[in-house]
């Protein structure tokens, strides 16, 4: 694909990530949850919180997938990025709606967490595959155990949530499992570090702003 093309559809991904217009290709998990005891204000504060966090991770997600796919070196890896991408998708339309249902809202700055996480996408992807592919399963590591510790935070009865936080999660491990397939590097602890500490500090401000 021509450059200026790539850009164009990557600028037009980008705006509507952000602009909060991601639509699911899969059914709202949620939607199986039929009934469930009301949360109190406390409770739906705490899980738009979480919720928020996970979207804002979402958006990350579409960033670096997005731009790992772009400068990717071979077919098979690109197709496999662009795959997860669009499941990563899915999760960024389900956590928007529930941030709706709990009458809240995305992170204002969604803008600056996009770009950040471009930023980290291309690095990856131009240290080469294999290094690239290892980011990818070191990401979803660490978001697996980023959900498994929601799934116990958020409130006993919040189960609307908990359906799609767990369905995020067993998606991260496939996505996770599927890049190591192909070749995978192990990523260096210095990075490991550094991913960690970036997570912490997005974590901790998404969950308010």
């Amino acid at each position: 694909m021509p450059n200026i093309d790539r850009i164009v559809l990557s600028f037009d991904r980008a705006l509507r990530t952000v602009s909060a217009q991601a639509k699911s290709s899969r059914p709202y998990p949620a939607a199986t949850v039929t009934t469930e005891d009301a949360l109190s204000e406390q409770e739906k504060k705490h899980s738009a919180g979480l919720m928020r966090v996970n979207h804002v991770g979402e958006i990350c997600a579409q960033a670096l997938y997005d731009a790992q796919s772009a400068f990717s070196h071979t077919a098979e890896v690109t197709r496999q990025l662009q795959h997860s991408c669009i499941e990563e998708e899915d999760h960024l339309a389900w956590t928007a709606s529930r941030l709706k249902e709990l009458n809240s809202h995305t992170s204002f700055m969604n803008p600056l967490w996009y770009a950040g996480a471009y930023t980290c996408g291309v690095i990856a992807a131009k240290c080469g595959d294999a290094a690239s592919l290892g980011f990818v399963v070191e990401t979803e590591r660490q978001v697996e155990a980023h959900l498994a510790g929601h799934l116990k935070s958020l409130p006993a009865h919040d189960n609307r949530s908990r359906a799609i936080v767990e369905q995020m999660r067993v998606d991260e491990v496939a996505h996770g499992a599927a890049a190591q397939a192909l070749g995978a590097s192990e990523t260096p602890q210095p990075i490991k570090m550094v991913m960690k500490l970036m997570a912490k500090v997005m974590t901790s401000t998404a969950y308010y702003i």
